[in-house]
């Protein structure tokens, strides 16, 4: 007879233990997306190594696809990104504040060019929009704007300058653009703020063109921990 242990050992064998998440992957229907502030480096590493710890110990939902946590540069941010099947979202984990989470849904990626590296920094970017007019309008002039194409890459992404790729997500009642921007490391993406995104810049002024979006800033992450299913 098989346990409850034994059971949610087999369970977890299909998830990948502290990875990033594919931003892109197919049959992803609802993303929760929650950014906490912890206060200190101690309570975030405390936050985000709990809310894991608490996700590896007990059943996994049916219907999830990931739920990872990652800690922001700051010393003081948590983001939680939980993917979920189409046609199924459950609630967020309650290892952390669940009522910070936001109802989103992948729409489009500025891509990489070449072989993609693997990503060592994650940047959430976040806009307030007035609905899912203006929310399409800011994604859609980005991707005109830059080709489809990931700033920051060259020929191949191996030989440019950091960029990875910038997955665009829109939530579920059009107030919120969330992009999850993948980065080689985090000096890469300040060199492309100092270089590309000063004022005046054509991104800068294509967003400050479109009426009904708000910018929020953006924040730097690292380290995942949680689970991914393979």
């Amino acid at each position: 007879m098989t346990s409850e242990t034994e059971t949610q050992q087999a369970e977890h064998v299909r998830f990948l233990v502290d990875a990033l998440p594919d931003t892109r992957r197919a049959g992803v229907g609802t993303v929760l997306i929650s950014e906490w502030d912890a206060g200190s480096p101690e309570r975030q590493q405390a936050m985000a190594e709990g809310a894991a710890r608490a996700l590896r110990a007990a059943p996994l939902p049916d219907g999830l696809v990931s739920q990872v946590y990652l800690t922001g540069t700051d010393g003081r941010t948590v983001l939680g990104f939980g993917q979920w099947e189409d046609g199924q979202a459950g609630p967020p984990q309650t290892a952390v504040e669940p009522d910070g989470a936001r109802r989103y849904r992948y729409y489009r990626s500025l891509l990489p060019q070449g072989e993609q590296p693997e990503p060592g920094c994650v940047v959430a970017v976040s806009f307030e929009t007035t609905g899912h007019e203006a929310a399409r309008q800011l994604v859609d002039g980005l991707l005109d704007l830059m080709g489809g194409v990931q700033p920051g890459s060259a020929e191949t992404s191996r030989t440019g300058s950091g960029g990875i790729s910038s997955n665009f997500h829109i939530s579920e009642d059009g107030t919120r653009v969330f992009n999850y921007s993948e980065w080689t490391d985090e000096a890469a993406h300040q060199h492309m703020i100092d270089t590309s995104l000063q004022q005046g810049s054509a991104v800068l002024n294509l967003i400050a063109g479109i009426p009904g979006v708000t910018p929020l800033g953006f924040k730097r992450y690292v380290t995942p921990r949680g689970v991914v299913r393979r």
